[in-house]
């Protein structure tokens, strides 16, 4: 009992000398960003390409979904809270980049088609996507985004629900930044990207996670 509650007492030391340190040196009590609009100021912003993602999601052959990644997504904002209506999106998002869990996948979305006919998907070094908005509907916390998808060379409309999720001072940079999720479903056959449907899903959704860096 006597070495349980010397150690008791040891740990306790070690808990009361780190948070004495972390107050001396001004440790942050919490996150830098938080859920608070008034945060946000106008001006223009810049993606965090090693923050900001693109995942997608398709149905595999009737079983279950598969899942993967676009990463190092460039773009701006430019954004007034005092009207934010007026914002303004485009988004380039590197489709060669492209990650998935499978190698073999992963090198099959790129892959040219074989015996001279089309590519099952992407094929090799294909251009990057680019979304540039055209409306903003804002709501509280939330906006609908409307705007031209440019994929594989085809540009069609889409709509993202978007949702406000922390602005503050970067604790590396202490750029503002602004943070935003948004999701929304294709259909990649309309991209031209249509192998093997019905058997690989038609529908894709797509989940966006980007943080936007004041200039």
């Amino acid at each position: 009992m006597k070495k349980l509650l010397l150690s008791i007492a040891a740990a306790s030391a070690v808990v009361l000398t780190v948070g004495s340190v972390n107050a001396q040196q001004g440790a942050p009590a919490g996150p830098p960003g938080a859920l608070d609009r008034s945060r946000v100021t106008a001006g223009n912003y810049k993606t965090d390409p090693g923050h900001s993602l693109v995942g997608w999601r398709v149905n595999h052959f009737g079983f279950n979904d598969y899942f993967g990644i676009f990463g190092d997504v460039e773009g701006t904002l430019t954004i007034d809270p005092a009207n934010a209506a007026a914002a303004k999106v485009d988004v380039t998002i590197p489709i060669a980049k492209v990650v998935t869990a499978s190698a073999g996948l992963t090198e099959h979305l790129t892959r040219a088609g074989a015996n001279g006919r089309p590519a099952d998907f992407f094929g090799p070094s294909p251009a990057p996507a680019r979304f540039v908005s055209t409306a903003v509907v804002p709501n509280g916390n939330a906006a609908r985004i409307t705007g031209n998808l440019t994929m594989n060379g085809v540009t069609k409309p889409v709509t993202l629900e978007a949702q406000f999720t922390g602005a503050g001072a970067h604790p590396f940079n202490m750029r503002q930044t602004i943070g935003f999720e948004a999701t929304t479903t294709i259909k990649r056959s309309e991209w031209n990207l249509g192998g093997f449907i019905p058997m690989v899903g038609d529908e894709v959704e797509l989940d966006v996670t980007v943080a936007f860096e004041k200039q």
